[in-house]
């Protein structure tokens, strides 16, 4: 792969309008701008992370976390241009320039499709096709539609969201860089290597537009439906993998998941003896245990940057081949390495299964769900009253009326995976008769 591919400022959708001419602001910049008002970022506000949305406690929502990797993956990019620096020719330095721009784009949209309530939206929804009343439409879809859907997959819905030309939007959807989206698409293969692969980055409704973003870069296929990643998602990825880790503990902290000696721990343990003493020093003058553990958490967060760049710029000949590298944060040293697992251990045994994120969960399933039977009746069977009457009071944007079955269960999980929490559970309550309009 080359940079001179890699880096393209074409619109998709938008080919023919193609301007060459510099403005004050780069295309990359307008794709940040653009990205920051639009209504799927603004909706990130009133979705979990992983944590309950915030009572007296406030705590990271996926728009919180969004900006975070995205801020993170602006500084990472920074400092992988600094070690590239002088070590290319001019013309290729001036084009990676652009790097920042494009990597704290595709971080803020990296989320952009994730359901409400957290992580188990996903399993939710993917689990009502392979184990509950969706498993029914098995026998009218095709086996790569049926895998698109029992593998749901956030990764992919953010591609769609950003590409797909809903009713009434203009052809491209949101009409990014085409260097944007490649970024963005962390797996880039269809929903039959899910298995195998874990996660998929882009359904069979948007294959093609993902060939043509991946033909322009010059992203090879590898074998069918597979290709190379754009060697920028290795920092989006990476940006991600920071923050999300680190500030779970911190928020976990916060909720007095983690003691403050335990979280403090896990944090100093990514330093040599010699900058513990120094940050314990640092730590001494700061009274209050929450900004104590924010103290440390910028600094690891500085210290991770610094070992993922180092990372990427030495294994780049590989990326740049088009070789499937592990993600940076798998190939920095000791004890760097060994604390980020420190921490993802203790993530798993004491976070993840604390119990206000389980309820969360419990809720989330019970509500998804629900939404999923009732919506899914509606848009195959509309003739019936009741679903006249739920489809007049559905978002018209979405294809409620598709020819195909695969459209119709499309259209329902564009709108399910699209709500806050807030707007999930109103809903819930209302189709159930718990909630009524003031008379």
């Amino acid at each position: 792969m080359e940079w001179q591919r890699l880096i393209s400022d074409r619109r998709l959708g938008l080919e023919e309008w193609h301007d060459e001419n510099a403005q004050m602001r780069s295309d990359f910049q307008r794709d940040y701008d653009r990205m920051i008002f639009s209504s799927p970022f603004r909706r990130m506000q009133n979705k979990t992370q992983v944590f309950p949305l915030p009572g007296s406690v406030f705590v990271h929502n996926r728009l919180t976390h969004s900006l975070e990797v995205s801020t993170v993956g602006r500084s990472l990019s920074r400092e992988v241009l600094l070690r590239l620096s002088g070590k290319v020719a001019p013309a290729e330095e001036r084009l990676l320039q652009h790097i920042p721009d494009i990597v704290a784009t595709a971080c803020l949209c990296h989320d952009l499709g994730n359901p409400p309530f957290g992580h188990s939206g996903e399993k939710t929804i993917s689990t009502w096709f392979s184990e509950g009343s969706g498993k029914s439409l098995q026998e009218d879809l095709s086996q790569q539609q049926w895998s698109d859907f029992i593998n749901f997959e956030g990764n992919a819905n953010s591609f769609r969201l950003l590409t797909h030309q809903f009713v009434g939007r203009r052809k491209g959807g949101y009409a990014m860089t085409y260097s944007t989206l490649g970024t963005l698409v962390k797996y880039p293969w269809t929903s039959f290597h899910a298995g195998i692969k874990g996660k998929f980055g882009f359904f069979q409704s948007e294959e093609e537009a993902y060939r043509k973003v991946a033909a322009h870069l010059g992203i090879p296929e590898i074998s069918t439906g597979v290709f190379a990643r754009h060697p920028l998602v290795y920092l989006m990825e990476a940006a991600d993998d920071i923050c999300y880790q680190i500030m779970d503990i911190e928020d976990s902290h916060r909720l007095n998941i983690l003691s403050m000696e335990t979280a403090a721990g896990l944090l100093l343990n990514f330093f040599e003896k010699e900058r513990q003493e120094k940050l314990r020093r640092g730590m001494s003058y700061l009274d209050d245990p929450n900004e104590r553990i924010s103290y440390l958490r910028s600094n690891v967060i500085g210290v991770l940057v610094e070992k993922c760049a180092d990372a990427f710029v030495e294994n780049l000949p590989e990326i740049m081949s088009g070789e499937y590298v592990s993600p940076l944060v798998d190939l920095i040293p000791d004890p760097v390495k060994k604390a980020y697992k420190e921490c993802s251990d203790m993530a798993y045994k004491k976070i993840y299964c604390a119990p206000d994120v389980v309820d969360v969960d419990l809720a989330g399933n019970r509500i998804i769900s629900y939404l999923l039977d009732v919506l899914m009746d509606a848009v195959i069977h509309p003739e019936k009253n009741y679903s006249q009457l739920l489809l007049t009071r559905m978002p018209k944007q979405y294809d409620f009326f598709s020819p195909s079955l695969y459209g119709k269960i499309q259209a329902v999980l564009d709108h399910v995976s699209g709500m806050t929490d807030v707007y999930a559970l109103d809903l819930f309550r209302k189709l159930n008769g718990h909630s009524l309009p003031a008379v």
